[in-house]
């Protein structure tokens, strides 16, 4: 496909530029707190040990208070202590702080009794340890959530009003942009304008669009793909499918997209992606090191290929793969998919499709964060579905991407890969993601993985 003017072109516009995020701050706030409440439970340590046994750290003691700490912070985490609810409502984080400890001494007695070593703690240091550290964490997260509270000013994201219409009165701690004077029009048919959209919302937690009602249906599907939560500030839309209510400024909002999951969940799937990458790249660094031998003797060129594609927030990055394709045949933009008897592909490249190793690269994205080991497959930018492009097929093709794209994914182990001749090819994968995207979890993540190596070798495969 021969494009005059590529769509995908970052333009460097004076006021397009990503806002100044606050998304830093949050999780500064959550890693202070974070960091008082293991002083908290510390100092009640050493204060129970000294009530004891007249000195802070006795023998064997050092491996109790590891426990705790360590069964404190597991706690904590699981019971949602470091939330933006909590920076919002101190008396809560308060809630969850204490029974986070109170969960520590209860599973430190439960594995003590189970590991027979129960004899090395003493009930009257225990008890006085949990007291002090009750006390400390009730005065202290009180204190300092109310002290945050203050100095935040009870803002702790960063809040986008976008203005497509007449000017409103902006609430304190929001950032009011003009659609027209930042020429911005919600067109989802228009690649362009969608990529520069989404760089205005990096590091952006909520945006709320003012607009008319002809507008509103193609501002909320300018907002499906993002992965922050977009909303509508009008009334009487129930053809938009608001997911939820909100308000900005007494004026009530609907809520049309979300970030599909929560910080505790992007932690937990981050957390399992370097679990599984780490090692997978230390093990498989001598194919590496024969697959790029191979690619250098059989034909001139690098040995990796790098392609733009879209991303999360559907946002561009490089996509890393092994070059399959002689050099000056390779096809940057996607614009047609790889075939039987390809004669762009060399001899190694065959091979290296057939077995899908050609991807292993990519656990280079997901080191780097931009791709994760599961998630929707990230598709090139001239692809098509027969000959159309894919976001003309079906505009919900833009909501796959709230997620991070996966070196796997649920449409892959469907056997829904290769290229997309007809549209049915693009709407079968398409569903397939947004399934995942709306039922995700960690066990569908590592059942995706096991099922992935029975597709490994694949006839679709070129």
């Amino acid at each position: 496909m021969n494009l005059e003017h590529n769509p995908w072109t970052r333009l460097e516009e004076p006021g397009l530029a990503p806002l100044a995020a606050k998304r830093p701050l949050r999780i500064k706030l959550y890693l202070g707190l974070l960091s008082l409440d293991l002083v908290c439970v510390t100092a009640a340590v050493l204060s129970g040990a000294l009530l004891r046994f007249g000195q802070v750290m006795p023998d064997g003691w050092l491996g109790v208070s590891a426990s705790i700490l360590a069964l404190y912070m597991l706690g904590a985490i699981a019971m949602g202590a470091y939330s933006l609810e909590v920076l919002r409502n101190p008396m809560r984080g308060t809630a969850r702080a204490t029974g986070s400890l109170m969960l520590a001494f209860a599973l430190l007695f439960l594995l003590s009794y189970f590991l027979k070593v129960e004899q090395q703690l003493s009930r009257l240091m225990t008890g006085s340890s949990f007291a002090f550290g009750f006390l400390l964490l009730v005065v202290v997260r009180q204190f300092a959530g109310d002290a945050i509270r203050r100095q935040q000013a009870n803002c702790f994201t960063n809040d986008i009003l976008l203005i497509d219409g007449p000017h409103m009165a902006v609430p304190k701690g929001v950032k009011a942009l003009n659609a027209a004077e930042m020429n911005l029009s919600p067109d989802s048919r228009d690649a362009t304008m969608l990529i520069r959209f989404s760089e205005l919302l990096r590091g952006a937690d909520r945006i709320v669009i003012s607009c008319s009602r002809g507008a509103a249906v193609r501002w909320a599907q300018m907002l499906k793909g993002t992965d922050i939560q977009g909303e509508i500030l009008t009334r009487d839309y129930d053809d938009l499918a608001p997911v939820g209510i909100a308000e900005l400024g007494g004026r009530t909002t609907l809520v049309v997209s979300a970030g599909p999951l929560n910080l505790r969940q992007r932690a937990l799937k981050r957390v399992f992606d370097l679990a599984l990458t780490v090692p997978a790249v230390f093990l498989l660094t001598p194919v590496f090191l024969l697959v790029a031998l191979a690619i250098k003797l059989d034909s001139r060129g690098p040995v990796f290929f790098k392609q733009p594609r879209v991303g999360q927030g559907n946002t561009l990055f490089d996509i890393f793969k092994f070059r399959t394709m002689r050099t000056d045949r390779m096809d940057v933009n996607g614009d047609r998919s790889a075939s039987r008897d390809d004669d762009r592909v060399t001899r190694v490249g065959k091979l290296l499709r057939r077995t899908s190793i050609d991807e292993l690269p990519q656990l280079i994205n997901v080191l780097l964060g931009s791709m994760s080991v599961v998630g929707p497959r990230p598709h090139a930018l001239g692809s098509l579905a027969g000959d159309q492009l894919f976001w003309h097929v079906d505009e919900r093709y833009w909501h796959r991407h709230a997620l991070k794209p996966g070196i796997t994914g649920l449409a892959q182990v469907r056997g829904f890969r290769g290229a997309t001749h007809t549209r049915e090819h693009l709407t079968s994968r398409l569903q397939a993601d947004l399934e995942y995207i709306a039922g995700w979890s960690l066990l569908r993540d590592v059942s995706i993985v096991v099922r992935t190596a029975r597709v490994l070798v694949h006839p679709q495969a070129f």
